[in-house]
């Protein structure tokens, strides 16, 4: 049985305000001088004044054994949302450019491998990090390894497993990918299914866009009752987490409404239903009689039967959206819904099996380091996952390289230091790395760990992972991470 974690914050959004992505990462090619041209988080710094009322305010809020509650608005942002179809739904806005590229005129400082290991080491030795302790940090622009330690032991990486499982459905389906929730109608217009295709992001008002035009589908606009069944046969296998019942997700289910919360919340931890795919189709039943559509019974399980048209489609938000909002939130509902998105590219069940399987398949096929790894579920609450420092730091410079942009959104939804998600309130004002620093953070029983990138003294983005098993206190383990993270912006030349 897993161990119980702490509950995360819900904290409103920092002092500075709500400023979003910073303008997407580029590589500047030639022979043996590809550079980094893109300022990534330096606009943090430049806009820390002027940005309190900046569009788009990314949440404070995760899901994250760190803190205690969540609470703020948010919307995803920055990355390019690209229409799936030429009939399909519009894409979702992205924020505009902010910050031209940092010049290019003038050399940068090569890093110094012996530099690095000066000031990280005894940052590395302190005993808050506990037993095992393992870090590994590249030059985005050059993939060269700048640092390392144990960069292949396996480690418990919490929530940071989310850089993976993101990585990978980004890569498998693409950032303009939509989930399709749908409404099938028999032939002979008694009986209507809802099928839930895996949106943990379906609400009450797209349930009600569903029912009006179902009910828009019925002959004479419905007037008899019909039977209505729900289908959540895309999943397969447990639909309970390892970790068992938990207010930090819900059962693992195809069809879902606000990620089966029950108090209204959309981030954080919450009371969670026991059972969300009936729940969500109650409600649609309800939202059916709304629509001046009687049902016969209360809904029962069931697929659509031979010869049923879809009559209702709903469109998630795009998964450039979803993958954002996964990691700034750290949302462990949507983290196991985009897995399973990656095991029904794949041709694998829809399963904590399955998608371990296809999120490893894939992983290796973009080249990545995966001695020792097993990716047990997708959002990092099982404890039996196992990642190395240097397949997290790889993933993260993937994320960063020009020729990935379809990657992006694992960067531009990685919190930043001093504005936003867990890191919101570790950097203060006055913190030389606020605004330079973006990465996912997590924590279980015993397990810190701290993923992402930094821009240092020099202008250059460097990716960095920093895992740590054994620890005894998170808030001691927390401040030297972020310690660890610092130093990198200091500069290293």
């Amino acid at each position: 049985m897993a161990e119980p974690v702490q509950k995360p914050t819900e904290e409103p959004l920092s002092r500075w305000g709500g400023w979003k992505a910073p303008e997407y990462l580029k590589r500047a090619s030639g022979s043996g001088n590809r550079r980094l041209v893109a300022g990534s988080a330096v606009l943090g710094l430049v806009v820390a004044a002027g940005a309190v009322l900046a569009a788009g305010p990314w949440d404070t809020g995760q899901r994250k054994a760190e803190r205690d509650r969540a609470a703020a608005v948010q919307r995803a942002g920055g990355a390019h949302h690209e229409r799936n179809a030429p009939d399909g739904p519009e894409p979702a806005p992205s924020a505009p450019a902010v910050l031209s590229a940092l010049g290019t005129a003038g050399g940068l400082t090569p890093a110094g491998a012996s530099s690095l290991r000066t000031a990280l080491d005894p940052l590395l030795d302190k005993p808050a990090l506990g037993s095992v302790r393992t870090a590994v940090v590249i030059d985005a622009a050059t993939g060269k390894q700048l640092f390392a330690r144990g960069a292949a032991t396996p480690m418990t990486p919490a929530s940071t497993v989310k850089i993976a499982t993101t990585v990978a459905v980004l890569s498998a389906l693409g950032p303009a990918h939509r989930i399709a929730t749908t409404v099938a109608l028999s032939p002979d217009s008694r009986t209507l299914t809802l099928v839930g295709g895996g949106d943990p992001t379906l609400d009450k008002a797209a349930l009600r866009s569903l029912a009006a035009d179902a009910a828009r589908a019925l002959p004479d606009g419905g007037t008899g009752p019909v039977r209505l069944t729900y289908d959540t046969s895309l999943y397969s296998g447990p639909a309970r987490h390892p970790i068992g019942p938990n207010e930090n997700i819900a059962p693992v289910s195809a069809l879902m409404v606000d990620e089966g919360r029950l108090d209204g919340s959309d981030r954080g931890p919450a009371p969670r239903s026991g059972d969300p795919a009936a729940d969500a189709a109650r409600a649609f039943a309800d939202l059916l009689g709304d629509a001046g559509v009687a049902t016969r019974s209360a809904p029962a399980s069931g697929k659509a039967v031979k010869g049923s048209r879809t009559v209702a489609t709903h469109w998630s938000k795009p998964l450039s959206a979803l993958v954002e909002r996964a990691m700034t939130n750290s949302d462990n509902d949507i983290a196991e819904a985009l897995i399973r998105q990656t095991a029904l590219k794949a041709g694998e069940p829809a399963s904590f099996a399955g998608s371990r399987r296809a999120t490893t398949a894939e992983l290796k096929r973009l080249g990545m380091p995966l001695t020792g790894a097993r990716l047990a579920d997708g959002s990092g609450l099982d404890r039996a996952d196992k990642v190395s420092a240097g397949l997290l730091a790889r993933l993260l410079a993937l994320a960063a390289d020009r020729d990935h942009p379809e990657l992006r959104p694992v960067l531009t939804g990685l919190p930043v230091a001093g504005f936003s998600g867990t890191l919101g309130d570790r950097y203060t004002a006055t913190s030389p790395a606020t605004g330079l620093i973006r990465a996912k953070t997590g924590t279980l029983t015993g397990v810190n760990s701290l993923a992402g990138t930094a821009v240092d003294a020099q202008g250059r983005l460097l990716a960095f992972a920093f895992l740590a098993s054994g620890t005894t206190s998170p808030a001691e383990a927390e401040a030297t991470l972020d310690t660890l993270a610092t130093t990198l912006t200091k500069g290293t030349g």
